[in-house]
């Protein structure tokens, strides 16, 4: 079931570079690759909800993950609009940041892997312009949508208790992200591996919330 629902983002996602592939926009690809990890938050609900069922010793069911993003207050869908608006913002620097570095018109996946120094320049800077719109989001969001899924706090106070554990265990969250990145980002470039790594990151970040913030 959790494979199910993650295809549904594979399916797109292949959509969505064929389309890029076909206006020879192959290293936008590379961009929204990246992007994903700022619309990433916005999935949790329907895998919470998955995981919430398991906790409760109860056989999950497709009807499930609908459930999870209508019992989604206010306040998660308010962070989950701020993740979309970050992704269009990255997704119009990197567009912007190319058109600069390497002025030419984009080139297919066949001479994007035979990329010159241009091209190089504009993975390199736009990888650093996208990790740090990555960590802003991850501060915000990485326990503030848990927190708030569970109603265990509201908009406001989940940012704020969101920021702080990142702040104060800086060492041990940065190499979760660090991973999390890693992975999102190869299985969205090689989409077949997303249909595993984005239901086991996801349960594990919800594991990682339980133990930041116990439910006792």
């Amino acid at each position: 079931l959790s494979m199910a629902y993650a295809a549904l983002f594979v399916v797109l996602g292949a959509i969505l570079f064929v389309v890029l592939e076909s206006l020879s926009l192959s290293p936008i690809s590379l961009s929204f690759a990246g992007g994903f990890m700022l619309v990433g938050p916005t999935l949790l609900a329907g895998f919470f909800a998955l995981s919430d069922r398991l906790r409760a010793q109860q056989k999950p069911v497709a009807a499930d993950i609908w459930k999870g993003f209508r019992q989604m207050p206010r306040g998660g869908w308010v962070v989950s609009f701020v993740c979309a608006l970050l992704f269009l913002i990255w997704i119009t620097d990197a567009s912007t940041l190319y058109g600069f570095m390497v002025g030419r018109e984009p080139t297919q996946l066949a001479q994007l892997l035979q990329a010159d120094a241009a091209l190089q320049r504009f993975v390199f800077f736009s990888s650093i312009a996208g990790a740090v719109l990555a960590f802003i989001l991850f501060a915000v969001s990485a326990f503030s949508i848990p927190l708030i899924y569970d109603r265990r706090a509201d908009l406001v106070l989940g940012v704020v208790a969101s920021v702080r554990a990142v702040f104060s265990r800086f060492g041990v969250i940065m190499t979760w992200a660090c991973l999390l990145a890693t992975v999102t980002i190869t299985s969205a470039i090689i989409l077949p591996l997303l249909l595993v790594t984005l239901p086991v990151m996801a349960y594990a970040s919800r594991e990682l919330y339980f133990r930041v913030y116990p439910p006792a």
